[in-house]
């Protein structure tokens, strides 16, 4: 979807098409940033 909207606001200047690519980035910014929480969540356990 973010390439769609990307080329789409490209091609045509469509202010919708780039803030959709806004919304699909920020988005997948913070999925990272949740997979990374729980990647660093389990690093500070010690298991006995």
């Amino acid at each position: 979807m973010k390439d769609f909207s990307w080329k789409v606001f490209t091609m045509t200047g469509d202010v919708d098409a780039y803030m959709l690519y806004k919304e699909s980035q920020r988005d997948e910014w913070h999925e990272q940033q949740e997979d990374d929480w729980d990647e660093s969540e389990t690093e500070d356990f010690d298991y006995m």
